[in-house]
């Protein structure tokens, strides 16, 4: 059982990784530079995302399954990625 767990854990990491990068991708392309910085940007925030709603109490990620953790981290990154736009596109 635990190396059922530890597969599942992999995988969701695997897709975090890949919803981030995704996110990073596209505002990315949208704002035209700065690449890098977006995809590793969205890569951080699509995986800190379900982290952060956890340790604030919000249990229903468990509840909700793999593809719900992964609508969850695409909506933290890009949220997150707005932000980055905001402050990097001032400068």
């Amino acid at each position: 059982m635990e190396a059922l767990l530890d597969a599942v854990g992999t995988a969701a990491l695997i897709l975090l990784i890949l919803v981030g990068l995704a996110a990073g991708y596209l505002a990315g392309k949208l704002a035209g530079r700065n690449m890098a910085l977006y995809l590793i940007v969205g890569v951080v925030a699509a995986v800190a995302t379900p982290f952060m709603l956890a340790a604030l109490g919000i249990g229903i990620l468990a509840a909700g399954g793999l593809l719900f953790l992964m609508v969850v981290a695409a909506i933290g990154a890009l949220v997150v990625l707005a932000l980055v736009r905001l402050i990097v596109g001032r400068r």
